[in-house]
């Protein structure tokens, strides 16, 4: 079995501040020459300070378009010059406030390789499908978007997200064999298509992902980390979501 480096990211959606950059950045330089990947994903006005603490990084979004009349759009190409390593594709909030199709989420992946940023893929059902008994459905259209657009070897370069809407913000998470059942259906999913790609590809839980409940998430064995929202702006939390991270290795 192949061994996957566990990622957890923190994802700050529009909060933060240079102060908390600097504190939450300080405890995150330990995790460097461990066997975790610590991402922070801070709202776009700071990630240059981000990078300048040293630690990797990562925009939010991204447009699909190279450059031009795009107003307020952030560009992938000036985001991996500017240090950015990484970036959110699809998450559910883009996807819901912002209506972002599966296609346009496809358009933005391809242009985020093409830029050298390494996409996060988030994917997703809401409480309604779940009910409907539609998860697996909803999880693999959004997956297949991208491949469909851009082949499975794709995915090599890339890291998926798997976060329940119903999960994000509202306190509840998915149960860690519910987080797992999904995880293992997206990576036999890839499977089908190529072996390889399914052993490699790590793949993340995110839904009111804490400090209380990372580590028995985390143990699962499709699960390769987290994407972290509101503990990610606590460094006590998110430290110990990283710990939580660096003992189930």
């Amino acid at each position: 079995m192949t061994q996957r480096k566990p990622i957890v990211a923190g994802n700050w959606k529009m909060n933060g501040s240079f102060e908390l950059v600097a504190e939450i950045c300080s405890e995150v330089k330990k995790y460097k020459n461990l066997n975790v990947d610590v991402i922070i994903f801070p709202p776009a006005l700071l990630l240059s300070e981000v990078v300048k603490n040293g630690i990797e990084s990562g925009t939010q979004t991204i447009s699909e378009f190279d450059a031009g009349a795009y107003t307020g759009e952030i560009q992938a190409q000036l985001a991996h010059e500017l240090g950015a390593k990484y970036t959110l594709i699809g998450h559910s909030e883009r996807r819901s406030i912002f209506n972002e199709s599966d296609q346009q989420v496809a358009d933005k992946f391809a242009q985020a390789q093409k830029s050298g940023l390494t996409p996060i893929l988030c994917v997703g059902e809401t409480e309604a499908e779940r009910e409907a008994a539609q998860t697996e459905q909803v999880v693999a259209r959004q997956i297949r978007a991208v491949i469909d657009k851009l082949g499975i070897a794709a995915l090599n370069d890339s890291v998926i997200a798997y976060e329940p809407v119903w999960a994000i913000g509202t306190g509840k998470t998915a149960t860690p064999e519910q987080a797992q059942a999904v995880h293992k259906f997206i990576r036999d999913m890839l499977n089908s298509y190529d072996k390889q790609v399914a052993s490699s590809l790590r793949i993340l839980y995110g839904g009111s992902v804490n400090e209380k409940n990372s580590e028995s998430l985390f143990a699962q064995a499709d699960i390769d980390g987290g994407l972290i929202g509101g503990a990610s702006l606590k460094k006590d939390a998110f430290t110990s979501i990283c710990n939580s991270a660096v003992g189930n290795v």
